[in-house]
C-alpha cells in the first residue's frame, strides 16, 4: 500500500487463515503452510483435524470457510511467523492462556471475529476438559 493506515485503526484478533487459491493443494495443505507463514509453525497434515466448515460474511461475501484444530510445541517452531509484508500482512502471535481464554472470548472491547469465539468455545468444551484430567 502507497499511504496505509497506521495498525491500530484496525487491528482486530483473528485466527490463522488464508485464502484458498492453489487448486494443485488440499485445505489442510494449505491450513499447513498458513500456520507457517503467519505463527512460525511446521504442523503436518496429520496432525490437522477437521472441526467443521461454515459461511461467514454472509450478505457481504458470503465465504465458505473451514475450521481446523492443531496442537503445536515450542519444537514445531521453526520461524517467527508475523505473515508476508509484501503482501501487506501485519500479523502478530498472541497466545492466551488457557485459563483466560473464555474471559478473553467475551471481553467487548478486544476486537475479534465471530470465528475467534467459537473456536474458543469449541476448544472449551472438547479439548480443555480432557487436559484439566491430567
Amino acid at each position: 500500500l502507497e499511504n496505509p493506515l497506521p495498525a491500530a485503526v484496525g487491528v482486530t484478533y483473528e485466527l490463522c487463515s488464508g485464502i484458498v487459491d492453489k487448486p494443485d493443494l488440499s485445505l489442510e495443505e494449505i491450513a499447513c503452510e498458513e500456520v507457517l507463514e503467519e505463527c512460525g509453525y511446521h504442523v503436518a497434515v496429520t496432525d490437522l483435524r477437521k472441526i467443521t466448515s461454515y459461511r461467514s460474511g454472509v450478505g457481504v461475501t458470503g465465504s465458505s470457510q473451514t475450521l481446523f484444530y492443531a496442537e503445536v510445541t515450542d519444537q514445531m517452531r521453526i520461524g517467527e511467523g508475523g505473515g508476508q509484508a509484501e503482501e501487506g500482512e501485519l500479523i502478530e502471535v498472541v497466545e492466551i492462556p488457557l485459563e483466560d481464554s473464555m474471559k478473553f472470548a467475551y471481553d467487548e472491547t478486544l476486537q475479534k471475529t465471530m470465528g475467534v469465539i467459537f473456536s474458543f468455545t469449541w476448544f472449551q468444551d472438547n479439548i480443555a476438559p480432557k487436559l484439566r484430567k491430567k
